[in-house]
């Protein structure tokens, strides 16, 4: 069963640096992507942005606004 991200961490200027999951692992922004396109975490959408870079998007909800943070 794959894991869900549940809350979100940011830095200084509001951007999101880490994310914890279901299992209470601590990833970074970077690791959630890889794991998503690995299918170990779920309820996430990879899109690609302008400039190639990936992103995630919560599946379920309009935006990472609605994560706790922690």
């Amino acid at each position: 069963m794959a894991e869900q991200l549940v809350a979100i961490q940011r830095n200084y200027f509001g951007d999101i640096i880490s994310f914890q999951t279901s299992t209470g692992r601590v990833i970074s922004y970077r690791k959630a992507i890889q794991e998503a396109e690995e299918g170990m975490i779920d309820g996430v959408t990879i899109n690609e942005g302008h400039d190639g870079s990936s992103y995630l998007t919560p599946g379920m909800i309009s935006s990472f606004d609605e994560y706790p943070i922690f």
